[in-house]
Order: C-alpha cells, then sequence, then structure tokens
C-alpha cells in the first residue's frame, strides 16, 4: 500500500489508557493504515525518536462559532493538541438569525462570552439564516482543525421572538417553531442542543440571555426533540446555587435524562464555601445511570481564573479615575504612574472602590491573597499578599510595582472557582467527568483556558506525577470522542481518522500569555502558544509544525448522522 505519511521510532501512547509501546505509524488517506515496524516509504515521514504519538486532543466545550470564519487553524486551541473541537456551548449560536435581526444574536454573545461586536461585524459575511445554512457556510470554509456545532437556545429564542425573546417566556406557538428550527438543525448535521440558565450571563444591557427567559417546560420540550430523533446531547450552563443543598434542577435533569434518553452534560467547578459540593453532582451521575439516563461533568484541569495585566483587564477598570488612566497609551500610563502624587491617588481609590458586581469572567474586586504573579506558565505562582508581607508594603503598592518592575507587561491570575487543586484532579478522575471545557473562542480578552490540555501534561503529569501519560492522554482524547459519539477518532487504531500528536513528554507545556490585537478591527485578544508539540496532524496532513503552520487545512465538519 502507498503511504502518504509514516511516523517512525514514536512511542505511541493509543488513548485508550493502555500502556505505551514502540511502534512506526503509517497513514494513507487521511486513516491510519498499519501500526508495528514499516519497511515501506511513504511521500513524507516524521522522525519521532524519542517523542510521544498520541491521538489528536478534543475539546467539547468551545465558543469559535465566530472565530471560524476568521481563524482556519483554530488558534489558540489547536497550539495545545487540540484537533476536533464541539462549538454553540451555553445556548450560543450565530444561527438560526434572520437578516436584518443580528443584532440580537450579537446581543446574547458580546458580554456573556466576552465576544467583540466589531470583529463578529467585520469577519463575518452572514450568509445563513437558518443553521443548516449555517453549517453548510461553515462546510466550504478552509479549515486546520475539525469542527462540530451545537443548536444554541438563546438564537432560537430570538429568531422566533424577536425582542420579545429578552422579555418574556415563549408561547405554544413560539416552543412549536422553535422545536422545528432545531429538528431542522440536527438533521442537518448538529451534534447537540444547549442552554444557558446562569445569572453570569447577561448582556451588555443588564438584562438576562433571551434562554434564561425561558421555562422549564421550553427547555424540556425542546429537549425533547433530541430524544425523537434519538441524536444529540443536551448541554446547560447551570443554574444558580449557594449552599450545600442539592440543587433543585438536578431532580429535573434526572427526569429529563431519563424521559429523553439523551445525554446530559454541564460544566463544574469547585469553591472554597463548598469544597465537596461537586459529590451532588457525581452521585445524581450514579443515580441518572441507575435509573435509565445519563449524565456527564465537563471539568477543568486547573483554577478558573482571570487573566489580569495593564495590557488586557484589571480589577480597577470599572473605577471612573483609573478608566481615565487605561484608556491611555501604555507608555502614558507608566509615567502616570511614576508620579508619586498620581499613583498616590490612583492607589487610594484602588483601596477603596467600590467595586460594582463581576459577571461571568469579567475582573472583580481585587483578592490580593488569590491573586497570583503568573512568571511561569503552570507554576508554583506566589500571591501578592504573600511578596508584599514580606516586603512590609501595601497590597496595591506591591501589586503597582511588581507591574512597573516589567514594564507594566507582567500577568496575573486571580481564580474565580476551583482554588482546590486536590479536589480538581479528584474531579478529572471521576469516570463520569471529562476535561474539557476550554471556552475557546469566547472570553478573549479575560481568560486563556485554551492551555488546559498541555496544562494537564505539565502540570499533572511531569510536575507532580500525579497521572501517568497514558492516564492523561486517555482524558484528553478518548474519553471525549466517547462522550459525544465521535467513534472515528481519539484513538491511536487502524481505520480511524489520522488525527495525531507528536510531543516531547519532557518538554510539553504551556507558554505564558501574550496580548494581541489581531481580531478583524483589531480588537484585543489573549493568546497562549505551546512548547514541547513537534508536530500537529489532521486528517494525516500535517498542520503544525510546532507552533508554525504548514498551510494544509485539511480540517472538516464534523456533522451527526441523524
Amino acid at each position: 500500500m502507498s503511504l502518504d505519511l509514516i511516523i517512525r521510532g514514536g512511542t505511541v501512547v493509543d488513548g485508550s489508557g493502555m500502556p505505551r509501546y514502540r511502534a512506526d505509524v503509517g497513514v494513507a488517506n487521511g486513516r491510519i493504515v498499519e501500526i508495528g515496524r514499516i519497511s515501506s516509504s511513504a511521500s513524507e515521514e516524521i522522525d519521532a525518536e524519542g517523542q510521544i504519538v498520541s491521538p489528536g486532543f478534543i475539546d467539547l466545550h468551545t465558543h469559535m462559532d465566530a472565530q471560524v470564519f476568521w481563524d482556519p487553524l483554530g488558534t489558540c486551541s489547536c497550539w495545545h493538541g487540540v484537533t476536533s473541537v464541539v462549538m454553540g456551548n451555553c445556548g450560543f449560536t450565530l444561527a438560526p438569525s434572520r437578516e436584518g435581526r443580528r443584532e440580537l444574536v450579537v446581543r446574547n454573545l458580546e458580554r456573556a462570552e466576552d465576544i467583540s461586536a466589531d470583529a463578529m461585524s467585520k469577519g463575518l459575511d452572514w450568509s445563513f439564516e437558518t443553521y443548516p445554512e449555517y453549517l453548510d457556510a461553515l462546510d466550504k470554509l478552509p479549515k486546520g482543525i475539525h469542527y462540530a456545532g451545537n443548536v444554541g437556545h438563546s438564537a432560537l429564542r430570538t429568531y422566533v421572538m424577536g425582542e420579545r425573546a429578552f422579555e418574556e417566556e415563549a408561547s405554544d406557538e413560539d416552543i412549536e417553531a422553535m422545536r422545528h428550527e432545531l429538528r431542522a438543525g440536527l438533521k442537518a448535521g448538529a451534534v447537540g442542543f444547549t442552554t444557558s440558565r446562569t445569572r453570569n450571563h447577561q448582556t451588555s444591557d443588564d438584562r438576562p440571555v433571551a434562554s434564561r427567559l425561558a421555562s422549564w417546560d421550553e427547555v424540556r420540550a425542546l429537549v425533547g426533540v433530541l430524544g425523537e430523533e434519538n441524536t444529540g446531547v443536551f448541554e446547560l450552563a447551570n443554574e444558580d446555587v449557594s449552599g450545600d443543598a442539592i440543587p433543585p434542577y438536578l431532580d429535573r435533569l434526572r427526569a429529563l435524562a431519563i424521559e429523553t434518553g439523551r445525554p446530559i452534560t454541564f460544566g463544574m467547578g469547585t469553591n472554597l464555601k463548598n469544597p465537596d459540593g461537586w459529590r451532588i453532582w457525581t452521585d445524581e451521575f450514579e443515580r441518572t445511570a441507575q435509573a435509565g439516563g445519563r449524565m456527564f461533568g465537563m471539568v477543568h484541569s486547573r483554577y478558573f481564573s482571570l487573566i489580569l495585566s495593564f495590557e488586557s483587564q484589571l480589577p480597577f477598570d470599572s473605577l471612573p479615575e483609573w478608566r481615565e488612566l487605561r484608556e491611555q497609551p501604555l507608555h502614558q500610563q507608566m509615567a502616570a504612574l511614576q508620579d508619586p502624587t498620581t499613583r498616590g491617588r490612583l492607589a487610594e481609590i484602588a483601596r477603596n472602590g467600590p467595586y460594582p458586581k463581576a459577571v461571568g469572567a469579567e475582573a472583580r474586586k481585587p483578592d490580593f491573597d488569590w491573586m497570583f504573579v503568573m512568571d511561569t506558565p503552570t507554576g508554583p505562582h506566589r500571591t501578592v499578599g504573600e511578596i508584599a508581607r514580606e516586603r512590609g508594603a501595601d497590597e496595591i503598592d506591591t501589586f503597582l510595582d511588581l507591574c512597573l518592575e516589567k514594564e507594566l507587561k507582567r500577568f496575573f491570575i486571580q481564580p474565580f472557582a476551583n482554588e482546590n487543586q486536590d479536589t480538581v484532579l479528584e474531579l478529572m478522575r471521576n469516570p463520569r467527568t471529562v476535561v474539557t471545557f476550554s471556552d475557546s473562542g469566547a472570553h478573549v480578552s479575560q481568560i486563556m483556558d485554551a492551555s488546559i490540555q498541555t496544562h494537564v501534561l505539565a502540570h499533572w503529569v511531569r510536575e507532580k506525577e500525579a497521572l501517568s501519560l497514558e492516564e492523561a492522554v486517555r482524558m484528553l482524547s478518548f474519553e471525549p470522542a466517547s462522550a459525544w459519539g465521535f467513534h472515528d477518532r481519539g484513538l491511536l487504531r487502524e481505520g480511524l481518522v489520522a488525527d495525531l500528536l507528536v510531543f516531547d513528554p519532557a518538554r510539553v507545556g504551556p507558554r505564558l500569555p501574550e496580548v494581541s490585537n489581531d481580531l478583524p478591527g483589531g480588537s484585543l485578544r489573549l493568546l497562549q502558544k505551546s512548547d514541547g508539540i513537534a508536530a500537529t496532524i489532521v486528517n494525516g496532513q500535517v498542520v503544525l509544525r510546532g507552533t508554525e503552520p504548514t498551510g494544509a487545512l485539511p480540517g472538516t465538519l464534523l456533522r451527526s448522522s441523524a
């Protein structure tokens, strides 16, 4: 057989969790066709001596629905070993959307997901209206990685109800119209349906996003379409809960999973107030499975953290005097902070606030005992509070000194969930969770979680030795592929899609973030590349050598078989 690509002499970690082994891997026509000692030659060969060869990673929770139109590679995810993504989570999609009313879709996305309205205006041609038309438009785009899409509830509501979607519950006629559009999207290849019921998702004018106005009967009627078509996963951004009580909506979710026969998933995190609260959810997963339904959690691999810097966002940006400073170029901000009078006034304002309530991943009142100096990508990090006490200095002054030491180009992280990392590890290991939840494509100036996959390899495998490499690769490839029914990828097996990585286990890991203005219209976003990945292969073609693109764009649209 004529081969297109041979990866020679690498150590295969195949995604199953089974022990690694030495082998060559041969690829033809986008599929893995040989594993072992390959004597034939190929059009292209990669020397993988001393390297790991694994399946490409799969991220089930992204928001690349708009980004894919101007960024075929899927940055930053592609730099961290991700070869397939699922978009359209939390109820946010670009379609269906009516011509002349696109602003309703943008209203849902702009604040809740920190996706620039200007970038969408300049980067999208809006050549679609219905969800099937959106998938067809996506199918025609050049793509470096694979993309799959969910139908979003907020878009369904605004398509059917217009402005009423932000004001009232749906009528029976509205629900039937939404069911019709959802069914069409599923038949066209959407891989699921998503919604949001959390107060963290608000519009720029401080209203709930459209899906939050829905009754549970509306949600149930729409998820029922997935059951009727026997396809798709239902994903939701959780309802808000507090304290140790069992969230009442878990009963509704269990009943829905059993009634429809479709998998249900949502993001999971922990907090210091209730560090064992996640067990409520995982216990519920087991009860649901015993009753004939299926639920699983999407979990992170580290803190849920804001990225803070003078180049991006600061906790003080909402304060009027600071806002005036922050509108100036960086060198002028630095000069102002080097003036004792100006600095003293701004420091006093920063101490006293008042700080408005933050929504979602927006910067919030600083907690310097939970604000870490990000001098290395994976830590350990020291807090501003610790450093202030060592210096015998005020926390605000210490923060400003640390920034000025790096000419205002220093990053900080401030966790807002997952503070207990031992609990994070337990969550990752739970058999009814999947490590995903990067939010790539969203919160582009606020967080940088596209690197959660390389963080697993660098931190949990190499630095902490808490996971074997085999366990980690399974978490990032086979388990997410299985959860969403992508049965032709996620394992390194003959006959499966040749989405592959070649990486150095001694070096692989994220780099420090950087700031770029590379969105359409010059809008700001955070970027984070990686080290140690020698080659990223999609559909049998090398898409990246290290972090440098080869020009190949072999990615595809992944449609369900509904």
